[in-house]
């Protein structure tokens, strides 16, 4: 089953749900149905909210230490829980459940075109404020579903290497960037083990668990047990140390990993940073959140305006 159908079968548990408990509430309390909807609604998305909490729970068992230049007050981890769970039911009940890949290609791009993969669960629809910004820019870019859902990330590869070469000979370019949120930075670096990085000018990551979480334990399926970690101080699982010790330092030096002190799915923390690569911190931001915060989409656009190249260099590319 595909995520998008997945999310969509979940909506329908949830409405059904809610409409079970504003029914009941008619028939036991005889309210009146507005106040029977709200209960329902109201209800469903208090279980959220639960969830979301416990997932802030479970990472702060398994956290990192915070540096001081990155904790935050009471007023400020308010303000971030609220934008990770509005961010989470905006993105898994409306983006991603209506969401299909897509490729847009501007001929007078001046950056390389992005290729942009989703992390553990999710599809294409997560760029959904990223992708606008590409537009605004002008820059060339494709979305992938990854698929099958709970599947070897391993087997992610060929896909992306399609999807690649695809997006390459569409924009008519030698090289392309790619962004990638969680468990999308894993299967980048896999597809660059198995077919080189040459044709890669930048993977920029985004919460990625380079050295596994605590919390994929409690996924389901072949990548989520190639993104455990066995405790804080523990090691991480074999397919990711098997994944580092077949990677090049040429590679890695392509690697912009973005990740937050606070991520709520990634535990701990630090497992974002990944050695040799270009390790960018930030505070204040969940894990769903960091496709979507202001601030991290401002150094993503960063990372791509410093490849950026000139009228005639872009023209020239067009041409080859």
């Amino acid at each position: 089953m595909s995520s998008r159908n997945l999310l969509r079968l979940v909506l329908l548990v949830q409405a059904l749900a809610a409409l079970g408990i504003g029914a009941a509430a008619v028939a036991w309390r005889e309210v009146s149905w507005w106040q029977a909807a709200a209960l329902g609604l109201g209800s469903v998305a208090l279980a959220r909210l639960l969830i979301n909490a416990n997932n802030f729970l479970m990472a702060a068992r398994s956290a990192s230490p915070t540096p001081p230049e990155f904790r935050i007050g009471v007023g400020a981890a308010l303000r971030m829980y609220w934008e990770e769970f509005s961010t989470s039911m905006l993105t898994t009940s409306w983006h991603m459940p209506r969401a299909r890949a897509r490729t847009r290609i501007y001929p007078d791009a001046r950056h390389p075109p992005v290729l942009l993969l989703h992390g553990y669960g999710c599809n294409s629809g997560y760029w959904a404020s990223l992708a606008p910004l590409l537009d605004a820019a002008r820059i060339s870019h494709a979305t992938l579903d990854l698929e099958p859902l709970t599947g070897d990330i391993d087997d992610y590869a060929q896909r992306i290497e399609d999807a690649a070469r695809l997006l390459c000979a569409q924009a008519g370019a030698p090289q392309l960037v790619v962004v990638a949120h969680s468990m999308g930075g894993l299967a980048a670096r896999a597809w660059m083990r198995r077919h080189g990085a040459q044709q890669v000018a930048r993977l920029v990551t985004l919460g990625t668990p380079h050295h596994g979480t605590c919390l994929a334990a409690f996924g389901i399926g072949i990548n989520a047990g190639q993104m455990r970690r066995m405790g804080v101080a523990g090691p991480e699982c074999a397919w990711l140390s098997a994944l580092s010790g077949g990677e090049e330092a040429a590679a890695r030096e392509r690697i912009t990993s973005i990740y937050s002190h606070h991520d709520n799915i990634i535990a701990p923390q630090t497992s974002s940073e990944l050695p040799g690569a270009r390790n960018l911190a930030f505070g204040g931001v969940g894990h769903v959140a960091l496709g979507h915060d202001r601030r991290v989409l401002a150094a993503v656009l960063d990372e791509l305006d410093a490849l950026r190249i000139g009228r005639d260099a872009a023209a020239a590319m067009q041409h080859h």
